[in-house]
């Protein structure tokens, strides 16, 4: 079983600035991923053509099922607001997505604890703080019907602030108490492995820098999990051309 995370940039390549759907499919086909979370997904934007990422992804890899799930309704860095999961059809919105080739048992979605103030953060180069705001953040977990039994996959993309990533991880690990397993957690987590695996508890199975794209030296990206599951291969940061992320991939199997 082969799972992936992938932070899209809602489909654009860093080289033209373009989103193109094509382009987009091609990529997630070419991971050949049996259960992928993508995050940054854009449904009916103008940015992206008003396409339906996910489905465009769906169709691209074969997944027999899949569910986006919207943090927010409106402009990304423009004018929006907190979806709530009641958006009219049609409506833009922008979140995350999970696909699987596997039948899905149940879905669950877990809205995250938000920064609703700004805070002063220093950037590299800069001479002072900038004053920054955050977005809504979600996650969506499915037990999934696999091919050696039932487990639990969870994609999410946490907050870039310091300190706020890591209680939004707590409470969403906490929210995934008794929920089936072997528990698969994956997505943009905004921070490095050593503090996802000391914040959650949980195995990293997948040790590969992400991010920035061209000359990787974080990671950003990860693949944690608990329960009776394992690497079953190495893993590999995937340098498609889209997004300022690469895509993390591992096959994985019963430990």
């Amino acid at each position: 079983m082969r799972i992936a995370s992938f932070n899209i940039l809602h489909g654009r390549s860093l080289d033209d600035g373009r989103v193109d759907v094509d382009r987009l499919a091609a990529a997630v086909k070419s991971l050949d991923a049996d259960v992928l979370g993508l995050q940054e997904v854009d449904r009916d934007q103008p940015r992206s053509m008003g396409a339906d990422l996910t489905a465009v992804a769906a169709e691209a890899m074969g997944a027999t099922e899949h569910q986006f799930v919207a943090a927010l309704a409106g402009t990304p860095g423009g004018t929006w607001m907190a979806a709530t999961g009641e958006e009219q059809p049609g409506s833009a919105t922008y979140g995350i997505a999970l696909l699987s080739r596997y039948p899905v048992i149940s879905w669950r979605v877990v809205r995250l604890p938000a920064l609703r103030a700004g805070i002063p953060m220093w950037f590299p180069g800069s001479r002072k703080p900038v004053w920054v705001s955050d977005e809504p953040r979600v996650a969506v977990a499915a037990v999934l019907d696999g091919p050696f039994g039932e487990l639990t996959v969870c994609n999410t993309h946490l907050s870039f602030i310091p300190g706020w990533s890591a209680l939004q991880l707590r409470r969403l690990v906490r929210s995934l108490t008794g929920t089936r397993e072997p528990l698969a957690l994956i997505g943009d987590l905004n921070m490095e492995q050593r503090q996802a695996a000391r914040v959650t508890g949980m195995r990293p199975v997948a040790t590969a820098p992400t991010f920035p794209v061209d000359v990787p030296r974080r990671q950003l990206d990860h693949v944690l999990v608990r329960g009776a599951l394992r690497a079953t291969g190495p893993a590999e940061a995937v340098r498609l051309p889209l997004s300022d992320h690469r895509a993390l991939v591992v096959p994985c199997g019963p430990a």
